[in-house]
């Protein structure tokens, strides 16, 4: 699978999995458990290039961070993640602009 067909397929997953957790249809668990296995499923892809290669996929690894550092429980909790998470969302939606202090980097082993 070449990374750039996984990322857009994942965009679309975590845009799924985000708004079902705002919306209260699924447990912030299952949200964090996507990232984990996303984040497996990344390594093995033995890629060795930690920059995107656009701005969905810069965006993309900023979700995926800030889930990974925060968990999904913020979601619920924390209103500033919320808005940030949702502005991500929009940009991928194209309803949105890039959001600001986006700060995406392909994790490499």
């Amino acid at each position: 699978m070449i990374i750039e067909q996984f990322i857009n397929e994942k965009i679309i997953q975590i845009g799924a999995y985000i708004t079902a957790v705002i919306n209260h249809s699924l447990h912030y668990t299952e949200l964090d458990l996507f990232v984990e296995n996303t984040m497996a499923e990344w390594t093995l892809l033995h890629v060795n290039d930690e920059t995107p290669s656009s701005a969905r996929e810069r965006v993309f690894w900023h979700i995926m961070h800030e889930l990974s550092l925060h968990s999904a429980n913020k979601l619920e909790s924390n209103l500033y993640f919320k808005s940030e998470i949702s502005t991500c969302l929009e940009f991928f939606a194209g309803v949105g602009s890039y959001p600001i202090d986006c700060v995406g980097w392909r994790p490499i082993p």
